[in-house]
């Protein structure tokens, strides 16, 4: 199966640059330094799906002339990954119908919270209208790809990553559990947070994540979810093997093929 993933962001909470910092990243020319909060577009099945929904969903959904959208698929609850939700009403119009979100059911709880005109009994006119799939670690349909979640953990907080077809992809994270590792064999792309150098409660540092890629073994692996403290992109590179790579806003990266037989 052909799968498109298009990086959308892949700056941390409060993206890159970050407001009021002068250090050499943030004042940086080069537009691979230009970072929104992370977020990605997935292609597969015959459906264009967005893993999350960040503050930054509208511009993003803009700059990558996503004028038809399938679906939402939320890896977690965090302000940086669905505070966008209210802009899928654009699609409504657009489209016509419901937006299908997925999401477990921690993560529709703060939907609930957040958005909680979304959910009135009474909705006021023009609110943004969506369809909740609600989800667990359980493999989904989305068109007619088959999502299979990848259950990791942020800190203490537990957190969706997804392969679809050979392309899995994890943000917001500093714990596989054995279920993640397993649906990860055989996986042909690996993206993969990479918050910075330095420990980090609840990411993965540089060298965490190349740790976690060298188990993984992928043909090609992205690091995402970069912070200002990692330093400038261009520099990166000396620091990685040549399978892996720093991925930028805007990066495409396509996997074909790659058969799975998954254990569960």
């Amino acid at each position: 199966m052909r799968v498109e993933l298009t990086f959308t962001g892949t700056g941390t909470s409060q993206g890159v640059p970050v407001i009021g910092c002068t250090c050499p990243v943030c004042t940086s020319p080069d537009p691979h330094d230009r970072r929104l909060r992370t977020s990605a577009v997935l292609r597969a099945g015959g459906r264009t799906v967005s893993i999350d929904a960040g503050p930054d969903f509208r511009q993003q959904m803009l700059t990558h002339e996503v004028v038809d959208l399938d679906a939402v698929v939320f890896t977690h609850e965090h302000k940086d990954h669905v505070a966008g939700l209210d802009d899928v009403r654009a699609y409504n119009f657009i489209q016509g119908r419901e937006m299908p979100v997925y999401a477990t059911e921690r993560v529709e709880a703060a939907l609930r919270r957040e958005f909680h005109y979304i959910f009135d009994a009474d909705p006021y006119p023009g609110i943004p209208r969506i369809d909740l799939h609600r989800i667990d670690a359980s493999p989904f349909e989305v068109g007619t790809a088959t999502w299979y979640p990848l259950p990791v953990l942020h800190a203490r907080m537990p957190v969706h990553g997804y392969r679809v077809g050979g392309v899995a992809y994890i943000t917001d994270a500093n714990h596989l559990t054995p279920l993640a590792w397993e649906r990860l064999q055989g996986v042909d792309v690996l993206v993969l947070n990479a918050l910075r150098k330095k420990e980090h409660v609840s990411h993965f540092t540089l060298a965490e994540a190349l740790a976690v890629i060298e188990q993984v073994q992928p043909r090609q692996a992205f690091l995402t979810h970069l912070s200002h403290q990692m330093g400038r992109a261009q520099d990166l590179p000396t620091e990685l093997p040549p399978h892996v790579h720093v991925a930028y806003d805007g990066l495409q990266v396509v996997s074909e093929g790659n058969a799975w037989s998954p254990v569960s």
